[in-house]
């Protein structure tokens, strides 16, 4: 006598099979986007280097003159910044301010001192850092001479705005940032640079402030980050094998 087969649950394969696929696009999806993060990471790391390489260039090149207002429009930071230049002006000690500092000689102030140029423009110097003991001593030098001198130094785009929480105050008196537009704007500065520079490590009269204090320092973490991804994304499809292995035996 013959037997009746087991019904087949006609919708339970198809079912299956639909939620395989979703899973398996999934996977395939994440994969593709792991390695996409990866490769872009790839090649900000070699911009990275390249950018180490022209900024190191630019350090220990030989000086040049600081750019005349002529050229200050075509002055930008790819370009620009930590180039070598010297200055040649008349310090305005009565219109210099004091920017906090953190540095590795401990908290204090940099001194941002106007230079007025043999051409009209001001351009600012960082002429260095000083500790929080020595500020008056800086303070009184607006009753020193002001001679011609030259200072050789690094550019540096404006810091505009303050710095992490600390907005600039300056009808206060207090800076937090290298504001070249808000310093100039407060101190009534005319035909002022679009930059400043951090002078080098030639020594001041009575040893402040201390100059040649300028940190060049690049974050290069994509080769982390580009391991990491390629490694999220060899996971992902070992996870898509075995999952799809599994479901075939």
């Amino acid at each position: 006598m013959a037997m009746d087969s087991d019904p087949v649950d006609d919708d339970a394969k198809p079912a299956h099979t639909g939620s395989g696929a979703i899973f398996t696009a999934g996977m395939l999806f994440l994969v593709i986007v792991f390695v996409a993060l990866g490769s872009w990471q790839v090649q900000r790391l070699f911009w990275k280097l390249d950018l180490i390489a022209r900024i190191e260039a630019r350090i220990h090149a030989q000086p040049v003159a600081v750019p005349a207002p002529s050229q200050w429009s075509s002055i930008n930071q790819d370009k620009d910044e930590y180039r070598r230049v010297t200055a040649t002006g008349v310090f305005l000690h009565d219109r210099q301010v004091l920017v906090q500092a953190v540095t590795e000689l401990g908290a204090g102030f940099w001194v941002v001192t106007p230079m007025n140029l043999p051409d009209g423009a001001t351009i600012l110097i960082n002429r260095g850092f000083v500790p929080p003991d020595h500020r008056d001593a800086v303070l009184h030098s607006v009753d020193q001479p002001s001679p011609i001198v030259s200072v050789m130094g690094l550019m540096r785009m404006p810091e505009p705005g303050g710095a992490f929480l600390r907005s600039n105050d300056p009808a206060s008196g207090r800076w937090y940032s290298r504001d070249v537009t808000a310093i100039a704007t407060a101190e009534g500065l005319d035909r002022v640079a679009p930059f400043f520079l951090d002078a080098d490590a030639t020594a001041n009269p009575g040893g402040f402030p201390i100059g040649g204090m300028t940190v060049v320092s690049f974050r290069n973490s994509h080769l982390v980050y580009a391991l990491t991804w390629y490694l999220l994304a060899i996971m992902s499809g070992v996870g898509l094998y075995v999952v799809r292995r599994q479901r075939t035996v």
